[in-house]
């Protein structure tokens, strides 16, 4: 614990309780997350009970699936006087459709991998140059040369 005041944490005790890097917090502070701390008569950050609040926030928030640009959206509307909670619900809403449509696709990959496996020549028998059943394999394209599924696995990489 700090010596300075008893409910004062340093940086490095906070991101300890939080197992989180002494940078992440810094980061959390230069984005806006974290308000900007007090420091020590030594130039040390102090963090108190209410950072600690806004970092159990952060991370449930995290948990649920929200960018740190979402939160911080939240935390916006919150200072600005809105309802946080109407605007994550609309925020819930993009995110359900987002991930009905990735299930559908992945799904959909799903099959196509076990029809290719089903389909295919025992893997002792491969008369391919490297591999037949991925050379044989014509995945359905959209009009920019993309399979449906390799643009599902770029979207789901770029939301995770």
């Amino acid at each position: 614990m700090s010596t300075t005041r008893p409910e004062c944490l340093r940086i490095g005790e906070l991101a300890r309780e939080f197992h989180l890097n002494p940078k992440t917090i810094r980061y959390y502070e230069d984005i806006g997350l974290l308000p900007t701390p007090e420091r020590s008569k030594g130039g040390f950050r102090l963090y108190g009970h209410a950072d600690r609040e806004r970092l159990i926030f952060i991370n449930k928030a995290k948990a649920i699936g929200l960018s740190l640009e979402e939160i911080a959206e939240l935390l916006s509307v919150r200072k600005s006087g809105g309802k946080p909670c109407k605007h994550l619900l609309g925020l819930l809403d993009h995110k359900v459709k987002l991930l009905d449509h990735q299930i559908r696709t992945m799904t959909e990959f799903r099959h196509e991998l076990i029809r290719l496996r089903d389909e295919s020549v025992i893997a002792d028998e491969c008369d391919g140059k490297i591999c037949a059943i991925v050379e044989r394999y014509e995945a359905p394209r959209g009009n920019d040369g993309v399979s449906s599924h390799e643009r599902a696995l770029l979207n789901f990489n770029r939301e995770s």
